[in-house]
């Protein structure tokens, strides 16, 4: 793998570097919190970052969508578009351990807030139309294993309802086993919401990770030295010493309010539900501060889950088939559910047993198509090719009944009755769901060219400029 650039190991010189090569729009002052930025980071979103001064009037500028295409990921890494994964991965089994710094020299602790009106102090955007109100949508949570003492980094929906009081969600991952286990003991766990980390952190944060790994170690191995972190004001856990702004609080062990609805990643709204607490002891942040929305299920957020999720599942897939090349989740399944598979096939069977690989690879996966290496599992119509040409439903299709899927996904909710139920099902039976996998691949072997794929010689490699005459226009006047 070849470095191209020195990775970005903080965010303004990111915006920088984006701004100077014309990928910042900057938005006029006074833009509406509620739905207006949201609409304008959405219409520019994959083609430009913006920028939003004084919205609604506040002090404090929001900007979205800094890393809303794959080659920009690639270029913040310092690597090329082809090598993300590889880097990614390098970066996870090799982590960095963060390096301390004093309270004095982190200049997300410049300016500190003891008297909490989170509205009041941060320019919290309401995004989508049935939105139950403003969220924070691209804020780190950190969290400290209350018995081993190891930092666990996500990214969670946050919904602020008062001065000093937010609801979470937490899925049945590292953090809430966190507070499980805090909640046993009877005490609250103390939190850290970051906002503002540099992309890379941003990105490592979503690391699929063993418990007990700490993504801010992955963050330091991406930016090839170790991370500098700062002590939180009042209590243990560790945050990146250059971040934008740091919320810190503790989930409160018995306490729940109303979260929801909000629109998700899959682009439908999950419900309102009972959610746990976040009481807010501090606000610090950097002089002049810049506040990061994620649009929600947009390409900003749908890739910073996705290019993690694919360096986890191809390294999984690559144990037990090393004759796996490459996969992709596709933005067409929402960065999560649909899973492109691209291997050098050496039997005939071999991508049903990558299929079922697949699936026990992660819970969220929902359809997975396998294809040869001359298809670029990166171009949703080349997969397409395949399948209308290399797949036959009644010998290459693999169905699974009743597993574990996304509870996200407002599908695995319609086996159940609104006449027969009262709200939504329990915990236990949500997100049961089916699974499909479509061998798309041709045969090991086949009679003459009747599989092989069309192309021209000198398609790919001839130089255009030395045959297209620059200016050049046709008289098409009929003598």
């Amino acid at each position: 793998m070849k470095h191209i650039g020195q990775p970005y190991d903080d965010l303004r010189a990111w915006l920088r570097h984006l701004t100077q090569t014309g990928r910042v729009a900057v938005i006029r002052e006074g833009v509406g919190l509620r739905h207006e930025l949201a609409a304008i980071a959405k219409r520019l979103d994959g083609d430009k970052a913006t920028y939003f001064p004084r919205p609604d009037g506040h002090e404090m500028p929001v900007i979205s969508g800094f890393m809303s295409q794959r080659g920009w990921i690639a270029e913040a890494m310092g690597v090329a578009d082809a090598d993300v994964l590889s880097a990614f991965r390098r970066a996870a089994q090799s982590p960095l351990p963060w390096r301390e710094v004093e309270p004095g020299a982190a200049s997300c602790q410049q300016v500190v807030h003891t008297d909490i009106d989170m509205h009041a102090l941060l320019p919290i955007p309401t995004h989508s139309e049935h939105d139950n109100g403003p969220y924070i949508t691209a804020g780190m949570v950190i969290a400290r294993n209350p018995v081993t003492g190891v930092q666990n980094v996500s990214i969670n929906r946050i919904q602020v309802h008062g001065k000093d009081r937010m609801a979470l969600l937490m899925l049945p991952r590292h953090l809430y086993a966190f507070f499980k286990e805090a909640q046993a003991q009877g005490l609250a766990l103390p939190v850290a919401i970051v906002i503002g980390a540099d992309p890379l952190t941003l990105l490592a944060s979503q690391a699929i990770t063993p418990i007990d790994h700490d993504e801010l170690e992955i963050a330091g191995a991406l930016h090839g030295k170790p991370l500098p972190v700062v002590k939180c004001l009042s209590n243990e856990v560790r945050v990146p010493a250059n971040a934008e702004i740091v919320i810190e609080g503790r989930i409160l062990p018995d306490e729940m309010d109303l979260e929801g609805p909000f629109g998700e990643f899959p682009k439908y709204y999950s419900a309102q539900e009972k959610r746990e607490v976040i009481m807010v002891d501090r606000v610090t942040h950097r002089r002049s501060p810049v506040y990061h929305t994620i649009i929600p299920a947009e390409y900003e957020h749908l890739l910073l889950g996705s290019i993690p999720r694919e360096a986890t599942l191809l390294a999984h897939l690559q144990r037990s088939f090393p004759n796996v090349l490459d996969v992709h989740l596709s933005m067409g399944g929402v960065g999560r559910y649909h899973l492109y598979v691209k291997i050098r096939k050496m039997h005939e069977g071999q991508p049903k047993n990558v299929i079922l690989c697949a699936f026990g690879a992660h819970y969220d996966i929902k359809h997975v198509v396998v294809v040869d290496e001359d298809v670029d599992v990166h171009q949703p119509r080349q997969v397409e090719w395949a399948l209308a040409t290399r797949f036959q439903a009644d010998v290459d299709l693999v169905v699974i009944s009743g597993a574990q899927g996304s509870v996200l996904d407002p599908s695995t909710t319609t086996r159940f009755s609104l006449e027969d139920q009262v709200g939504m099902p329990e915990s236990h039976e949500q997100g049961i769901s089916a699974k499909m996998g479509m061998d798309a691949t041709r045969p090991v072997r086949y009679h003459e060219h009747v599989f092989t794929k069309v192309r021209i010689p000198g398609e790919d490699t001839l130089d255009l400029e030395q045959f297209v005459v620059s200016g050049a226009t046709v008289d098409w006047q009929a003598d």
